[in-house]
C-alpha cells in the first residue's frame, strides 16, 4: 500500500498543475489588458485608466512570480507574496502622485474611451477572479494573487463611475478623485499582503515542535 507521502505527493502535484494552468491564463489576460489600458489611458489623458493599467502590469508581475514559486516551499511563497506587496505599494504611490499632479493642472479626459476600455477591463478581471477564487485558500501565494484580482474589479468599477461623472460634469476632478482612490486601495491592500507575508515567513522559519517527525515514504 502506498504511504502517506505518496498520496500527499500525488495530491500536491495535481494541485500545482491546476494552479500553474490557471496562472498562465490570468497572466496572459493581464499582460494584454495592460497594453490596451495604458495606450488608451495615455491617449485619453485619463489618470484612472493609467492607474488601472499599472495595476494590470503589477498583476502580470504578481502572477509571473506566483508561477515561479507554485512548486516551492512555504518560505519562497512568503517571499513572493512580500514582493507582490512591495509592487502594489510602489504602484499605489505612483498613481497617487500622478493624481496629485493632475489635480493642479490638466483637462478633462475622453470619457468615451474611459467607459469602453473600463468595461473591457471589468470583463477581463471578472474572468480572472473567477479562475482564482477556487484557489484562494490554497496558500499565501494564491491568496495574495486573489487579493490583487479582487482589487482590480473595484478599480474597474471606479473607472466606469469616473467616466460617467466626467461626461456629466465636463470636469477632470472625477478622474483625479478615482485615480487617488485606486491608489489608496493599492496601498491599503499592499500593507495587508506585506503583513501576511511577514507572518508566514516567521512561521516557516520557526523550529518544528519537539517530538514531531516528517512523514516517511514506505520502503
Amino acid at each position: 500500500m502506498a504511504g502517506c507521502c505518496d498520496e500527499n505527493d500525488t495530491h500536491l502535484a495535481e494541485l500545482r498543475a491546476r494552479q500553474t494552468h490557471m496562472l498562465w491564463i490570468v497572466l496572459g489576460i493581464n499582460a494584454v489588458m495592460f497594453i490596451v489600458e495604458f495606450t488608451a489611458g495615455w491617449l485619453a489623458a485619463s489618470n484612472a485608466l493609467l492607474g488601472d493599467s499599472l495595476d494590470m502590469l503589477g498583476d502580470s508581475l504578481v502572477y509571473g512570480l506566483s508561477l515561479f514559486v507554485v512548486a516551492r516551499s512555504v518560505r519562497w511563497k512568503a517571499i513572493s507574496a512580500g514582493f507582490k506587496g512591495a509592487v502594489m505599494l510602489t504602484l499605489g504611490l505612483l498613481v497617487l502622485g500622478d493624481a496629485i499632479v493632475k489635480a493642479w493642472s490638466g483637462a478633462a479626459p475622453q470619457y468615451g474611451v474611459m467607459a469602453t476600455v473600463g468595461m473591457l477591463a471589468l470583463a477581463a478581471n471578472t474572468v480572472c477572479l473567477l479562475l482564482l477564487t477556487r484557489h484562494r485558500g490554497d496558500d499565501v501565494n494564491m491568496s495574495s494573487a486573489w487579493i490583487c484580482s479582487r482589487n482590480d474589479l473595484v478599480a474597474n468599477t471606479g473607472v466606469l463611475i469616473a467616466a460617467g461623472l466626467v461626461a456629466w460634469s465636463g470636469s477632470r476632478w472625477p478622474d483625479v478623485i478615482v485615480g487617488a482612490a485606486i491608489a489608496s486601495l493599492f496601498i491599503r491592500s499592499a500593507i495587508g499582503v506585506l503583513r501576511q507575508a511577514y507572518l508566514t515567513l516567521g512561521e516557516s522559519s520557526a523550529p518544528a515542535p519537539a517530538g514531531t517527525e516528517p512523514c516517511r515514504r514506505s520502503a
